[in-house]
């Protein structure tokens, strides 16, 4: 317990509170049962951990435990709870549950033998947080935590970014706001420099080699820990073909896949390349784009498929910078939107809006006439019309 104690303080005493997520505010931090999910390196630790440091400045009301420490090898929850009650402590933050086994029910127990405690709990695998969660879901308050969008990026670099913008301030309004913004940043580099590698707030404590290298070790980790995890029938050779998916999209123009094809590449099924995307998609590697105007059979193919952000795209390969641009833009969306693939466009947003995204050169041509259409174009301050800078749209959240 001592060192756990020790850890504590002294990540309570480092933590930085100068800079906030759009979630922290969202959540309503006085429910009993709170649980927060993300990729690895998001930065759920850091908001823990700052809550605690606003609410608890000396931290004896609190605690925070990673269960990845050995002292879990040989202790349960329930041996921590008891601990903390006799330190009167009110509030326990429990970070990287999924590696502790049964972890559903151990929180469950928890929640359900102390009341008097409030429980936030983390979680880095959402194939392991989505597969295990069960009967804890109707008494969890459960969020996800992305990484970060353009705004926040320029909030974590120092600058005044200013307040989330809503899509339909940006289609409708973006004239005004772009120029607004742009008249005070150098815009164009910071959003270069945040695709290739703003995305994870880990970036900034070291180069950008290392910062790669530890991206390559994620998708590492989905794949051969993650993935067997929930599917425990899964063999080696279909985890190497995993990684083989993984690399063709991220070298690949917005991939948009001939499933049977790829099938017959890869010496796989039909069926088992689908169920590789969807395990690649859920664990926050790739993103599948699936018809907009399709019903349920629509899941079962998707029309595009890219990375989940550009960071992992730059990670793993020189990438398009078509995809690249791609990525970003469904990333940004995707936080509070509904995106899909349009025939005669590169999305369809909330089933209405469509978009097609290119660089500054980018026109009409493929959308021309059709209502609710919009190009969306890189490397451009600001636009007009219905021509709109892709950096605008990551002030969405």
């Amino acid at each position: 317990m001592e060192i756990l104690t020790r850890r504590y303080k002294k990540l309570l005493h480092d933590i930085d509170t100068r800079f906030h997520r759009r979630l922290y505010y969202e959540i309503d931090w006085s429910q009993p049962l709170i649980g927060i999910k993300g990729q690895r390196g998001v930065g759920k630790t850091t908001m823990m951990l700052q809550r605690i440091k606003e609410t608890d400045p000396t931290g004896e009301n609190s605690f925070y435990a990673s269960l990845d420490n050995l002292w879990f090898a040989d202790h349960s929850l329930l041996d921590l709870a008891e601990e903390m009650l006799k330190r009167s402590v009110e509030h326990l933050y429990l970070d990287e549950v999924h590696r502790m086994p049964q972890w559903e029910r151990q929180i469950k127990n928890l929640y359900d033998s102390y009341p008097e405690l409030h429980i936030v709990f983390t979680g880095s695998s959402l194939l392991i947080m989505d597969h295990s969660i069960g009967d804890l879901s109707r008494r969890v308050s459960m969020f996800t935590l992305p990484g970060l969008s353009f705004r926040e990026f320029l909030m974590y670099e120092g600058y005044e970014a200013g307040e989330r913008i809503t899509l339909a301030d940006i289609l409708y309004s973006h004239e005004k706001i772009a120029a607004s913004i742009s008249s005070r940043l150098d815009i164009l580099p910071l959003f270069h420099k945040y695709l290739e590698t703003g995305y994870y707030p880990f970036y900034k404590s070291m180069k950008q080699n290392d910062y790669y290298s530890r991206l390559e070790h994620t998708v590492t980790t989905v794949i051969e820990s993650d993935i067997p995890t929930v599917e425990n029938r899964i063999d080696y050779e279909t985890l190497l073909k995993a990684k083989r998916l993984v690399s063709i999209i991220a070298g690949s123009l917005p991939y948009i896949p001939n499933i049977t094809t790829l099938a017959g590449v890869m010496g796989s099924s039909r069926s088992q390349i689908l169920k590789l995307l969807d395990l690649l998609d859920r664990a926050g590697i790739i993103r599948q784009i699936f018809s907009a105007a399709g019903g349920p059979k629509s899941l079962a193919k998707p029309q595009k498929i890219l990375m989940n952000n550009s960071s992992l795209m730059y990670a793993l390969d020189s990438p398009h910078i078509g995809a690249a641009r791609e990525s970003a833009f469904a990333s940004f969306l995707s936080a509070d939107h509904k995106v899909g693939f349009a025939k005669d466009g590169d999305f369809m947003i909330d089933g209405r809006y469509l978009f097609e995204v290119g660089g500054k050169g980018k026109g009409f041509a493929q959308i021309r006439n059709i209502p609710d259409s919009f190009v969306v174009a890189d490397d451009i301050e600001f636009g007009f019309g219905n021509k709109i800078p892709l950096w605008l749209f990551g002030f969405l959240y």
